[in-house]
């Protein structure tokens, strides 16, 4: 080979390790703008369209940019219901206010601490709390951290919100001496609980969870799946990023494994058509539990309020597992 040749090649082979190092640059800078656009709420805009009603250039404007998630609000009151409510603040740090409402029941049968889902606030529960309240219950709801009437724009999908949960029954046992406290959580909020019970924070009398899935990068894949776009290697690179930002190893910040610490009855409630966290993913979780445990599956019901998806259906089945006095 001669040397103009030899050099040429080198040159070449130059080139295209600079190629590769510039696409692995710009693959790593778009996942780290995109983990860190689900994870920072911003102040204003439109909330961007759930994956799967994107079209083509909605979709890929979304892969290079991330998503749009304004920091969620409450959009009404205990008073849409009827309800009377007291407003709480809670100290979970000097920095972390959070807010609760407590619609307390004048004859009350329980007590019963709501969590939300991600994105969203406590208002998007209040179907679920005035039916709680209907059944007997003292309900007292809780904006996560970034939330509602709470501090701080961002979430760490369950992670440091186990926290909050924490901090919300030593509140009510404290402020109001309640105990044997039953938990509800949807999606998030079921995480969180899972997490706050793991870590030995809480001890509930009964748990009930809504929409949960096994694995952090279970419920990412499911975001790529909702798009039909091929998960890997992009999911793990988001989980990556999403763990440098938020300061945990999302890879195990995983729902299944703080499963097996739960020793009180619960009830998982799950769509079948949940694009976001599977119905065989609740399944996991479900089969890692050693209490006693119930799985209640709702037909055509997607990531969505269950109790707006079968009011009958819901009531049901919580007010059964209520009366069971088996916690």
């Amino acid at each position: 080979m001669s040397r103009a040749n030899s050099q040429k090649k080198k040159t070449s082979l130059k080139m295209l390790g600079l190629m590769i190092t510039l696409v692995v640059v710009f693959f790593n800078a778009v996942a780290f703008n995109h983990a860190r656009s689900m994870l920072i709420f911003t102040d204003n805009g439109i909330r961007t369209e759930k994956p799967e009603e994107l079209g083509l250039r909605e979709k890929t404007l979304v892969l290079i940019k991330g998503i749009n998630v304004p920091r969620p609000k409450n959009e009404a009151t205990p008073k849409l219901y009827g309800l009377s409510y007291e407003v709480y603040q809670i100290n979970v740090t000097s920095e972390i206010i959070l807010e609760g409402w407590l619609i307390s029941h004048e004859n009350s049968r329980g007590h019963i601490l709501m969590f939300h889902g991600y994105a969203t606030a406590k208002s998007s529960i209040l179907p679920e709390a005035a039916a709680l309240h209907e059944m007997g219950y003292d309900v007292f709801m809780v904006d996560f951290r970034g939330s509602g009437g709470s501090s701080l724009s961002q979430t760490s999908i369950g992670y440091y919100e186990s926290d909050d949960v924490a901090a919300s029954a030593q509140f009510v046992e404290k402020n109001f001496g309640w105990d044997n406290l039953v938990f509800y959580g949807q999606s998030m909020g079921s995480v969180a609980i899972l997490k706050s019970v793991n870590d030995g924070k809480i001890h509930p009398s009964k748990i009930i969870i809504e929409s949960v899935y096994d694995k952090t990068l279970s419920a990412v894949n499911n975001r790529f799946d909702s798009m039909n776009i091929p998960s890997f290697p992009s999911s793990y690179v988001l989980v990556f990023w999403g763990s440098i930002i938020e300061k945990f190893n999302g890879f195990t910040h995983n729902p299944l494994d703080y499963a097996r610490s739960v020793q009180c009855p619960i009830m998982l409630m799950h769509g079948d058509s949940d694009p976001r966290a599977t119905l065989d993913q609740a399944r996991n979780v479900y089969v890692e539990i050693q209490s006693e445990k119930r799985l209640i599956v709702f037909e055509n019901a997607v990531h969505e309020s269950l109790y707006t998806s079968n009011p009958q259906k819901w009531n049901t089945e919580v007010l059964e597992f209520l009366d069971n006095n088996s916690g």
